[in-house]
């Protein structure tokens, strides 16, 4: 069986929104992906003070939003899609603006509908809030992909707005969050007027102060036993006092932090192992050489296609998932009652 899927991707950090149209093709419970074409279409300001302010808007503007993003991601798959063959499925992750699980709560902006109507292919969005309301995290939700299309790997690390890990462990498929990553070093980049730490420059030239540090690493997040999961409030209660009132430099601010997120990493790591590094962090030469230094394990930095897009190429193998009916998201990850399959379809008429 051969399925075309595109997987639609934005990440806590606001790079902008991954696009990647994927096959998958499946015989004896065994899958193969490709990816076909895919890009990453960067936000302009006006988006992205628009999803940055979402969270205080009443209801009534908010869903506005919710539509109006949904009919944006809609015109940018229609575009990316210009020529190209025309795939069956839509999975959209959409950008989450709230993920309060402890509360029964999570919202991933984009309205499938509009996607649908956008595009006139079937959606699949929302894919977190089934599991939510089961009594799960709603996350990570990867590490179904990492099961049944990196097997190969013991650990399979993505370092995106936060870094989230996933691994086999006594033949159960467990992951989580493990710390926030380019949602604070994008912000901290931003006071210095750039959009991104570019190869860890701004952290290099600072040095790492052992108080700050020694406040990261003691939160009492990094205590709790998985499943667990973090999102953007969580940031800006618990991590952003702490700098804010740190009264350190930028540069030393930024270079505690590198120690802190690869400190949590290795912290989560064995021993030894094939260990899969993805998400923007990859390309982060200062990170990766950091985190080097403290694991023992073989690291592997895939192709570019594979560090930008693996999210998206997982969500659309998600929706594939969820489309035929199958199980996608596993309890023992999330935390919930029972394994689910998680998502909303908004299906369109088969077009004769």
């Amino acid at each position: 069986m051969s399925y075309l899927a595109i997987g639609v991707m934005s990440g806590t950090s606001l790079d902008g929104i991954d696009l990647a149209l994927c096959r998958f093709t499946t015989s004896d419970t065994r899958w193969k992906y490709e990816v076909l074409a895919a890009i990453t279409v960067e936000y302009s300001s006006i988006w992205k003070s628009k999803l940055q302010d979402a969270p205080t808007l009443s209801a009534q503007d908010f869903l506005l939003l919710h539509n109006e993003y949904g009919c944006y991601i809609g015109d940018l798959i229609n575009e990316f899609l210009r020529g190209k063959e025309q795939p069956s499925l839509v999975a959209s992750h959409g950008h989450t603006i709230f993920h309060q699980p402890t509360k029964k709560f999570t919202f991933q902006l984009g309205h499938g509908a509009s996607i649908a109507a956008t595009t006139g292919i079937s959606t699949i969005s929302d894919f977190r809030s089934l599991d939510v309301a089961l009594g799960g995290q709603g996350a990570p939700l990867v590490p179904m992909g990492d099961k049944h299309l990196f097997s190969e790997f013991d650990y399979c690390l993505n370092i995106g707005g936060f870094a989230n890990i996933s691994q086999q462990l006594n033949g159960e498929q467990l992951a989580f969050d493990i710390c926030p990553a380019n949602i604070i070093l994008n912000q901290l980049a931003l006071s210095k007027d750039q959009e991104h730490d570019i190869n860890g420059a701004i952290g290099a030239a600072g040095q790492v102060n052992p108080a700050l540090l020694s406040k990261l690493n003691n939160l009492p997040y990094y205590q709790q036993k998985y499943p667990k999961s973090l999102g953007r409030e969580w940031v800006e209660t618990q991590i952003m006092p702490l700098l804010m009132n740190s009264g350190l430099s930028i540069e030393d601010q930024a270079a505690t932090i590198y120690e802190h997120i690869t400190d949590q990493i290795s912290l989560n790591l064995g021993a030894k192992g094939k260990l899969l590094v993805t998400g923007g962090g990859a390309h982060n030469t200062f990170l990766v050489q950091k985190l080097k230094t403290k694991t023992t394990c073989e690291i592997s930095i895939p192709e570019h296609n594979l560090i930008n897009f693996k999210e998206a190429l997982i969500f659309a193998f998600l929706g594939v998932l969820a489309f035929k009916g199958e199980i996608n998201v596993m309890a023992t990850i999330t935390g919930s009652s029972t394994d689910n399959i998680g998502g909303t379809l908004t299906r369109m008429p088969t077009k004769v």
